[in-house]
């Protein structure tokens, strides 16, 4: 249950990333284009990002006390709430401009806006990056026992040769094979090489 929060974070984080730079395209294509219609799809686009980005960092915050960690995944990880903090405040506060000043605004200040956005979504793929990197480069939210066993996994190698030669029929049978059976009754034998799990 301890991983509870960094799973939702890892599922909403890619809500607002997606969301507020497609808002930001449709702004430029408005602008350049002189679209008015997507200028409002860009709007609402926004706004739902805007929301998609608090929940992001809610979730991020609880994560950080559900995750065991080091320093150096301590600083990469406050460098990435710093970030997301700051993203969430550029569109928050470019969401209510909109908001406020929708039905006011010149061709100027959608240019304006246009430039802030810009850069917001310059720190938004900032943000993005450094979380990328506490996965990635060192294996946050994984917990220790499963790193651990998968560790040992691939100390131990695995071959995709040595399978694919014995041939899928091979690997289907030592996978479905039914457990053989003695007789009851049945003196102490040997089976011979490749017999299924021995029964009694």
């Amino acid at each position: 249950m301890d991983y509870d929060w960094p799973q939702l974070h890892a599922a909403l984080n890619d809500l607002p990333t997606a969301l507020l730079l497609t808002a930001v395209l449709f702004d430029l294509v408005a602008l350049v284009g002189n679209r008015p219609g997507l200028r409002q799809v860009g709007f609402w686009t926004m706004v739902i990002g805007a929301v998609g980005g608090a929940a992001a960092v809610i979730s991020g915050l609880q994560a950080e006390e559900h995750i065991a960690h080091g320093d150096a995944v301590h600083r990469v990880m406050e460098t990435h709430e710093q970030l997301g903090l700051v993203t969430l405040g550029v569109f928050g506060v470019l969401t209510l401009w909109r908001i406020l000043r929708a039905k006011r605004m010149r061709t100027l200040e959608h240019s304006v806006l246009l430039v802030l956005s810009l850069a917001g979504v310059g720190i938004l793929f900032a943000t993005a990056n450094y979380g990328g990197r506490l996965i990635f480069q060192h294996a946050a939210a994984i917990p220790s026992n499963v790193l651990q066993a998968e560790l040992r996994e691939r100390t131990e190698g695995h071959s995709h040769e040595a399978m694919e030669a014995q041939g899928p029929e091979s690997q289907d049978s030592v996978q479905t094979s039914p457990a053989h059976v003695d007789p009851p009754g049945t003196p102490p034998h040997s089976h011979s090489p490749g017999t299924p799990a021995h029964r009694d």
